[in-house]
Formats: C-alpha cells, sequence, structure tokens
C-alpha cells in the first residue's frame, strides 16, 4: 500500500492529508508550523497515518516557502514530489468538496500526485544547487543594476538631455567615466549627487556579477564542460542549464526532460489532421535557456540552422521549426548531462 500526503505550504503553517492509492483521505488533515519541530512533527505524522505502506509526499511547486520543508523531508530519506499549481487547481474544482480552505488544497495536491505519476521529485546534487543559487543571485542584482540605470538615465535627463549614455552603455567602466566626469563638472546639487551616488552602486554592482560569472565559469568547467561544447551555449546558460535540470537521472527519459522544460510538442488536432502547438507550461527558466540556444543556432552555419531550414521547408511556420527544433536540442542537452550524474555524487537533501 502506497499513502501519499499532499501539503499545502505556507509562510508561516503547512497542513497535510493523507490518501491511499484510489484518493481516498485517510485520517484526518494535520496542521504544523513552518519551522524545524514543525516539520518532525509534521513526518512523526505522516509514519503513524501511512503504518505498514510506503509514505510520499506531494508539495505544492512554490519554492519560497516550501525549500525547508523539502529540505527536512529529503533528509530523513522521504520522496518529495512537485505538484504545480495548476494541477491542483484542476483536481480541487473536479472535487465534490466545494470552497477552498487548507484541507481542501492539500487533499487536491495529493490527487494531483495521484493522477499524474511522472512529476518531477524535488531533489537536487552538491553541484547542481549550488550553481542554481549563484545563477539565481546574479540574476537578482542584474535585476537590482538594471533599476539603477534607468532611475540614472532620468536623473541625466532632468540634468541635461545631451548627458544621455549610449544604449547599454551604462554596462561598459568607459562610459561610466564620462558620466561620472561630466557630472562632476555641473553645479552642486541634490539630483547631482543622487546621480553620483548611482553612478558608484553600478559600479560596486558590475564588480559583483563579473565576479560571479567568473565563479560560475569556473563551476561549469569543472562540472559540465561538455555543455559548452554545443554551439550557441555560452558559461552563463550552460549555468542555467545545470542548475535547473539538477540531478538528471530524476527523468525517466529524454522525453519527460522535454515535457519538463516545455518544450514537447502538445497535440491540437482532431481527425485526420495532425497538428501540435506550442508548449506554455513547464520550467519556464529552462525553456528560457533552450530558446537561447535555439536562436543562436539559427544565426550560426551549423546543424541547428540546416535542421531548421528544412523545418520550413517541409511547411512549417517559424515557430513550429522553432519549437521543433528546442525540442531536438532538450534531447542534445539531456544526452550531454547525464554523464554529470555520475560524477558529481550523492544527492543534497535540498531544493533550490
Amino acid at each position: 500500500m502506497v499513502v501519499t500526503v499532499g501539503i499545502d505550504v505556507h509562510k508561516g503553517t503547512h497542513c497535510a492529508v493523507a490518501v491511499d492509492e484510489v484518493g481516498g483521505q485517510v485520517g484526518k488533515p494535520v496542521t504544523v508550523r513552518a519551522t524545524e519541530a514543525g516539520h518532525l512533527a509534521l513526518l512523526r505524522w505522516a509514519r503513524r497515518t501511512g503504518e505498514d505502506a510506503v509514505v510520499r509526499f506531494a508539495v505544492v511547486d512554490c519554492r519560497h516557502v516550501s525549500t525547508r520543508l523539502e529540505r527536512a523531508l529529503l533528509s530523513a530519506g522521504a520522496t518529495v514530489m512537485r505538484v504545480p499549481p495548476k494541477l491542483m487547481a484542476g483536481a480541487r474544482s473536479a472535487a465534490r468538496t466545494r470552497g477552498k480552505s487548507d484541507p481542501i488544497d492539500a487533499l487536491a495536491i495529493a490527487r494531483a500526485a495521484l493522477r499524474e505519476p511522472d512529476l518531477p521529485t524535488a531533489e537536487h546534487t552538491h553541484a547542481s544547487r549550488e550553481v542554481k543559487l549563484l545563477v539565481d543571485h546574479r540574476e537578482d542584482l542584474v535585476g537590482v543594476r538594471t533599476q539603477m540605470q534607468n532611475r540614472l538615465r532620468w536623473h541625466l535627463h532632468e540634468l541635461d538631455p545631451e548627458l544621455d549614455p549610449i544604449s547599454r552603455g551604462l554596462d561598459r567602466s568607459s562610459e561610466l567615466d564620462r558620466v561620472e566626469a561630466r557630472l562632476r563638472a555641473l553645479p552642486a546639487g541634490v539630483v547631482v549627487r543622487i546621480a553620483l551616488e548611482l553612478v558608484a552602486d553600478i559600479r560596486t554592482l558590475a564588480t559583483r556579477i563579473k565576479s560571479l560569472e567568473k565563479e560560475l565559469s569556473g563551476l561549469v568547467k569543472q562540472q559540465a564542460p561538455q555543455l559548452l561544447t554545443l554551439p550557441g551555449c555560452g558559461v552563463l546558460t550552460a549555468a542555467k542549464l545545470l542548475g535547473e535540470t539538477a540531478n538528471p537521472s530524476r527523468f525517466r527519459s529524454e522525453a519527460c526532460f522535454a515535457m519538463h522544460a516545455g518544450v514537447a510538442p502538445i497535440p491540437a488536432s482532431s481527425g485526420k489532421t495532425s497538428r501540435h502547438r506550442l508548449a506554455r507550461g513547464g520550467n519556464r527558466q529552462l525553456n528560457a535557456a533552450l530558446h537561447r540556444v535555439a536562436v543562436t543556432q539559427i544565426r550560426l552555419d551549423g546543424l541547428g540552422r540546416t535542421y531548421y531550414q528544412r523545418r520550413r521547408a517541409q511547411g512549417d511556420t517559424t515557430m513550429e521549426a522553432l519549437r521543433a527544433l528546442k525540442r531536438r536540442l532538450a534531447r542534445v542537452v539531456f544526452n550531454l548531462l547525464r554523464p554529470t550524474d555520475t560524477q558529481t555524487g550523492t544527492c543534497l537533501p535540498a531544493a533550490a
């Protein structure tokens, strides 16, 4: 017998409901605090509820509030599946119980996990978790720098429209030097002072971003150098692929990996006509990384461009041919990443 525990996660509390193999509720729901003590209490409750049964956990895929819970469950040797919120919503709308509450949501999560047995598990190798955290941190810093650059441009426009930097120029030290020199030549004032502070902050962020890029370059070359042999895949894209894929062995096949990445074709036809449409689900970060590789390969003179042009010649639209190329790239990336699983060792009981 297998008991599936659906967990609806929140910042302060977690609500869990257990179901049997046919979706029938087992026992009563439980709500625990989102603390280490609460996680241990949840594990004890699950073991009592699923006595003499295999217990697995299904958690709604909301990483900001579920990461610590997933880490505790994985540390205890449990199997943790991630349920996309849209699957939970579908199960809730089809249930006989009306309304919305934490127990109703937890029950919907458990039943969605039963209905979709191939959901990805929460799992990261030591290497992939480190890369993902660094990639996410760098992207956050880039976002903060972009906000500062936009504010600086408006202050420069207020001071003198001719001070407007060139497009993407504020990413370069030479352009920042020019802007700073012209600002110091202006009469002192609050706007000038704020603009100079923004220039200094942008410099600091640029240094930290470059340092992270250098660190990621070393990690990628150490852990997945084979990705860099793929045309159109640079260091940052390779780091994104490595971090978002996590442990490649958690996917049963390259088709499951393509589905997870949102590049698998979705049937959109009836009768004798066979058509497919673009997938809108899956891991959008992984999808974006494959998209960058595909767009770059189309511009280069290589196998990717040849395949894209052949699909266009067969009657595919631009988007259909691009989707087909991304699906093909998913197979290539999966095959390139599989050796990494045996090289990086055991899995870390955490989920970034």
